[in-house]
């Protein structure tokens, strides 16, 4: 198993339905994503049950701000977009991952001394893995 950095990363989007293109100025993203447990104990039983629930996700994109990059501009709250993210970049053979999300947050932060930066947090289902072919 080869280690990778994250310079290859790619990160790609657009809004529902149309097609996905690079995001500008990807400083760095995370994919979280995981399953709500329920519990299903029930009198008598002598330790705790439990089942899957319905899957989540969230996508966080930290960029340097880009007021040219068409796809950092339809990153508004409520947007619902579709992503493919390529943590190790998009040779044949390399795991992505993708989906659908709502934009659930929109951060731009300024500092007179540093670069306008922002941050976007999406909210989705179920993220699917796959390789590049």
């Amino acid at each position: 198993m080869a280690t990778v950095t994250g310079q290859s990363g790619v990160v790609k989007l657009n809004l529902s339905g149309q097609t996905e293109a690079v995001v500008g100025e990807v400083k760095s993203f995370t994919i979280d994503t995981g399953n709500n447990i329920l519990e299903v104990t029930k009198i008598g039983d002598t330790g705790r049950k439990y089942t899957a629930g319905i899957n989540e996700a969230s996508v966080s994109l930290d960029c340097f701000w880009d007021q040219a990059d068409a796809q950092q501009l339809v990153l508004d709250a409520g947007a619902i977009i579709d992503f493919e993210i390529s943590p190790s970049g998009t040779a044949s053979g390399s795991k992505y991952y993708s989906g659908t999300g709502i934009v659930a947050n929109k951060s731009i932060s300024v500092s007179f001394d540093g670069m306008v930066e922002a941050t976007f947090s999406i909210t989705g289902g179920t993220v699917a893995e796959a390789a590049h072919s």
